[in-house]
């Protein structure tokens, strides 16, 4: 098939079969569409749009485009869970624990983060030792032996996808609903999954800033995927505000660790993990209803359960032995800390989450290119959370940086991105779950 023809549909707004998909993909691996090609099919489909029955095509041929790993003999249900990103995530380094000290096996491959929001990999590349890329074997083996383990995609899983997300991110076809969707599902249903639970984040520091948008996101991750044959649901949470206390590598692993081991744990971060492992448990039939998974969460919390099966993994994968028992986890502390006072009394009522995102950015502490280092040791921590009502000179947050310079950049950005309000202002705080799909 000529590739011309291919392209010259879908921008007419045809609907393509499956083996015009499968050939598409095939010219992603074997080089036998040129850039050009490739950019003009993604413009596309951007503009036109897939039904739903073509991009469980596109899904398909991508995942089959490489490695497909098989758990055959496992004793539990192959479950994982995705994000759609956000700032303070740090849902993904709690839940792969939990769900393994529940009976289930948690293979998590995943990103490293761009632009405002944080990637799960470049949270446990702040652990000293831990392998991000573990080969294959180690890999499975670590699944097998601790339940779970989190590391980078592998290249070779789902190639074809890289190819195409590396010429959209340079065409500004990013945002194409087919594209994501296809993009997310084959890497996951490439690592052998039975159950997955999206979490669909909406809002001022997510990727779906309205409602509506995160729906029609929500529904094609779970229609595409059942037509896949994966079983899916998806969460639709708020990000309106920072997830947690912290934002930046380092810190949201402390604050992990925190939250694992009883010692602290932010009532809406708690919510939104209880809420995303229930799916889980729910999927993988280790739970019959929500009420019970989520007990049986709780109980793996309260035993300890789930804070060994993560120690266990990061001790697996090359990170410290005694990572529980050191009091900064082994992490490298930001030569400053400085405490960012509120300047006038008043109620925390909005916070422009993005630009928080962004400010973390500027300090080193993401990336605005895929090839860009970070420094794992700088963001916030003690972050105030929406709808507590502070006294004029009390800390709102405290910046961690590499000088002093940046530390007081980024706390004047962070005032001018939280907003005061009079102190006894009427405030209504919103759910973090908003609503399932699935």
């Amino acid at each position: 098939m000529l590739a011309q023809e291919i392209i010259r549909l879908k921008r007419d707004g045809r609907r393509l079969s499956s083996a015009q998909i499968e050939c598409f993909v095939r010219g992603l691996g074997d080089d036998s569409w040129s850039e050009a090609q490739i950019a003009a099919f993604a413009m596309a489909v951007c503009l036109r749009g897939m039904q739903r029955d073509e991009c469980v095509a596109l899904t398909t041929a991508m995942l089959q485009s490489g490695r497909v790993i098989a758990w055959p003999d496992l004793p539990g249900p192959v479950l994982d869970k995705h994000s759609t990103g956000g700032v303070g995530d740090k849902v993904s380094l709690l839940l792969p624990a939990m769900v393994a000290a529940c009976g289930g096996f948690v293979p998590m491959v995943s990103g490293r983060g761009l632009g405002h929001t944080g990637g799960t990999c470049d949270k446990l590349s702040a652990i000293p030792g831990y392998e991000l890329a573990p080969g294959t074997g180690r890999f499975e083996r670590v699944v097998r032996e601790v339940g779970c383990a989190v590391t980078a995609t592998g290249a070779d899983l789902a190639p074809a996808d890289s190819r195409l997300y590396a010429i959209r991110d340079q065409t500004s076809t990013i945002e194409s609903l087919p594209l994501i969707t296809a993009s997310i599902l084959s890497k996951k249903l490439a690592s052998g999954l039975q159950g997955l639970v999206m979490d669909v984040k909406f809002g001022n520091g997510a990727f779906c800033e309205t409602l509506p948008a995160a729906q029609e996101l929500a529904q094609s991750l779970v229609e595409v995927a059942g037509g896949a044959g994966l079983p899916t649901r998806a969460l639709i949470s708020d990000m309106n505000q920072v997830l947690g206390r912290t934002v930046g590598n380092g810190l949201e692993v402390i604050e992990a660790l925190d939250y694992l081991t009883g010692r602290a744990r932010e009532p809406r971060l708690h919510e939104l993990t209880l809420a995303l492992g229930a799916e889980m448990l729910m999927l993988g039939g280790l739970a019959g209803e929500r009420d019970a998974a989520r007990l049986k969460l709780q109980a793996a919390l309260d035993s300890g359960a789930a804070a060994e099966r993560f120690a266990r993994m990061v001790a697996a994968l090359g990170g410290p032995v005694d990572l529980l028992e050191q009091p900064r986890c082994g992490l490298a502390a930001a030569p400053v800390a400085l405490e960012v006072l509120a300047s006038r009394a008043g109620r925390l009522t909005a916070m422009q989450t993005r630009e928080i995102g962004l400010l973390v950015l500027e300090l080193g502490g993401g990336r605005r290119r895929a090839d860009d280092p970070i420094d794992t040791r700088v963001g916030l921590s003690e972050l105030r959370a929406l709808g507590e009502t502070l006294r004029a000179g009390e800390p709102l947050a405290r910046v961690h940086a590499a000088d002093l310079a940046a530390a007081q950049v980024a706390g004047a950005r962070l005032q001018a991105a939280c907003t005061l309000s009079e102190p006894g202002a009427a405030w209504q705080g919103a759910p973090v779950v908003n609503e399932r799909c699935g």
